[in-house]
């Protein structure tokens, strides 16, 4: 049984040892604004739920051709969305105040 010897085998693995180049395209001013506008649209979001679901009870109120579960639905959206992004500022606040802790 005749073995060779793996001269080989290093220039096999040198070949998929690169590391992968990440390029960032972005400048901070650019993400900031991104972020801004992403946070911005989806207030706008809540807020457009919110008129929505009063819009659909002042019809139900006023007695007007509305389906009551169609108002609820509405209503419980409106409340769900916005218990979700009142989460989302506390823990958002809670960070800052963590990083604002930290001893540099």
């Amino acid at each position: 049984m005749n073995i060779s010897p793996f001269s080989n085998v290093t220039g096999l693995f040198q070949s998929h040892q690169t590391k992968p180049t990440i390029t960032n395209t972005t400048t901070p001013y650019e993400s900031q604004k991104k972020f801004a506008s992403v946070l911005k649209e989806s207030i706008e979001k809540v807020n457009e739920a919110q008129i929505q679901s009063d819009k659909m009870t002042e019809k139900l109120a006023r007695g007007e051709n509305v389906d009551l579960h169609s108002v609820m639905i509405a209503s419980q959206k409106a409340s769900i969305s916005l218990q979700a992004t009142m989460e989302i500022r506390n823990k958002v606040v809670e960070a800052y105040q963590e990083v604002m802790r930290m001893q540099v």
